[in-house]
């Protein structure tokens, strides 16, 4: 079983690779964003809400070992955030995936490539952090950050329900400092470890997939942010930006997952972090094989 643990951090050993599950922490967001048009008698039964209709979001990052890279995916929502909105999601803690990454023997400097499956606050707001004078800087002095053409255009020209999630600070110092990397549909990042389009939450939003020793995973991101938008494929997450396109990707993503019995890496769900999915007759069901 190529699933482990290194110093209390879930591992997935592909081959030579060697894949981390590192967090950001919890935050706790509103069950009816999450849920979508889902009646709340239905999804309660799923997770129940606190006494605000809150349910925890797990901010799961990976940190890959492969062809002697260190490569990040996401960096979680980090510590620019305002207090009165640190209470509103009760976000405890400082520099949480930094202290993930220590346990693993990593720092900052010491990561190559940051690739982000997109640019909503809490996928990529550990970019960058607030020095002791103020001034914006990326988090990540060395690495390249990653990000698809058509995320980095609607993240710099929002509209009126994606301007509070694309925020600017989050990505403009990368570009000023000549960090980065734009890609543009499906890019190998380095053998074994290639993103994939997978669009619907936003247009283009990608996931990461890695391939060794014979496995597959892949870092699902908010394509399938919990593993009941498996089973239920006509629940839709409020954010999704294109609902039936989300469908599609997820028939898609679930076709591949059973062909390839694929280590499924679910980056929000308060129930556990890594699945496998399974058929039974005609409905999905995702196996834990961790728990929250």
């Amino acid at each position: 079983m190529p699933l482990e643990e290194t110093n209390g951090i879930p591992t997935l050993v592909l081959g030579d690779i060697r894949v981390h599950i590192v967090s950001d922490g919890v935050i706790y967001w509103d069950g009816g964003g999450l849920f979508g048009l889902t009646p709340r008698t239905l999804w309660e039964r799923v997770y129940k809400p606190d006494a605000w209709n809150r349910v925890p979001m797990h901010l799961r990052c990976l940190l890959i070992e492969a062809d002697g890279k260190r490569i990040l995916v996401d960096t979680g929502i980090g510590d620019k955030v305002p207090e009165k909105a640190r209470r509103y999601i009760s976000l405890e803690g400082e520099k949480r995936l930094i202290t993930d990454l220590t346990r693993i023997g990593v720092q900052p400097e010491d990561v190559d490539i940051v690739v982000l499956t997109h640019l909503h606050n809490d996928h990529c707001g550990g970019n960058t952090y607030i020095d002791a004078t103020g001034a914006i800087m990326p988090t990540f002095p060395n690495a390249e950050y990653w990000i698809q053409a058509r995320e980095l255009a609607d993240a710099m020209f929002p509209n009126e329900r994606t301007r509070a999630t694309y925020l600017r600070e989050n990505f403009e110092p990368l570009q000023k400092s000549g960090q980065l990397r734009v890609i543009d549909g499906d890019t190998d990042v380095v053998p074994g470890v290639w993103t994939t389009l997978t669009p619907g939450h936003t247009a283009a939003h990608q996931c990461i997939v890695v391939e060794g020793g014979g496995e597959h995973a892949v870092f699902l991101a908010d394509a399938v942010s919990w593993g009941i938008f498996f089973e239920r494929m006509a629940w839709v997450p409020a954010y999704d930006l294109e609902p039936m396109v989300s469908i599609h990707t997820k028939k898609r993503l679930a076709r591949w997952a059973l062909h390839h019995d694929a280590w499924l890496v679910f980056q929000h769900d308060a129930r556990y972090g890594i699945g496998k999915l399974h058929e039974e007759g005609e409905r999905l069901r995702v196996i834990p094989m961790t728990e929250g």
